[in-house]
């Protein structure tokens, strides 16, 4: 089999975050793609949640420092890593003193997603490509997990469209039931503006829910997985309907086996 240089984009990677079928999923595959020869690099944000000293997390000196401007402010990138031994697979953690050191993920005890979410997706999508610029390593495949991973697709195709580093590269989004309620701010549209992105399918963040936002994903998307049963097949119909390549649910997917049918999917998309 041809080898793959593979960026995974994950909301959350066990055992940094529970067990769920996300979280697990991306642990597997991480290191099953790797496993087939391919190059990897696996992304993830670093959440207040996580332990830093159970989980041996350690700050990238070189690649931290970097400041991003979200909705005119300045933000410090610092990068971090550890290594999941048992995989031989390396994280890197996305990590920012004023998003990602609150003692949750994306909602309050009571539930309520924090209303600066969508910077926070924002600033881990700029985070993750500036740190792949950084490294000098060209993906050939860009796989994102969790709807807040959503905004990479959308800036590796606009605002990093011209960019050698990821020129050619293919773009895969997974389908998961992780749909939030209600709306994320409604600056949304206008912050990604004024990171220079102009292209007209932004109108579907005029109201960012859940469902505008994974279509806009899904318009970016040069494939599209369904990693579980969804409760709602509202996107995997509108992915359909796009016609795009799709790598449907069939049960199952932590055989051996399947990991073969998700690096053919790969390899069929840069055919």
């Amino acid at each position: 089999m041809s080898k793959t240089k593979i960026l995974y984009v994950s909301q959350e990677i066990y055992p940094y975050l529970p067990e769920s079928v996300m979280a697990v999923r991306q642990r597997t595959l991480s290191q099953a793609m790797q496993e087939h020869g391919n190059e990897i690099r696996t992304f993830m944000p670093r959440w207040g949640t996580i332990n830093e000293r159970r989980n041996q997390l350690h700050e990238v000196i070189r690649l931290s420092g970097m400041n991003l401007i979200i909705d005119e402010n300045d933000h410090q990138l610092i990068i971090k890593v550890s290594s999941i031994p048992a995989a031989r697979v390396q994280i890197y953690f996305i990590d920012n003193d004023d998003y990602f050191h609150r003692k949750a993920e994306l909602a309050d005890e009571q539930g309520v997603l924090f209303p600066d979410n969508d910077e926070r997706a924002i600033f881990f999508a700029r985070g993750v490509l500036e740190t792949v610029k950084k490294l000098g390593w060209s993906p050939t495949v860009v796989h994102c997990h969790g709807w807040f991973s959503a905004i990479v697709p959308v800036c590796l195709k606009v605002m990093f469209a011209s960019d050698p580093m990821f020129r050619g590269a293919r773009v895969v989004v997974s389908l998961y039931n992780d749909a939030f309620a209600g709306e994320l701010d409604g600056g949304l549209r206008h912050k990604i503006g004024s990171e220079g992105l102009k292209a007209p399918e932004l109108e579907l963040l005029d109201r960012p829910t859940y469902e505008n936002l994974m279509k806009l994903v899904i318009d970016y998307a040069d494939g599209v997985v369904v990693e579980e049963a969804l409760s709602d097949t509202s996107m995997l119909d509108y992915a359909r309907s796009c016609g795009k390549p799709i790598l449907d649910w069939e049960g199952d997917r932590g055989s051996s086996e399947y990991m073969d049918v998700y690096h053919n999917f790969y390899v069929d998309l840069l055919k």
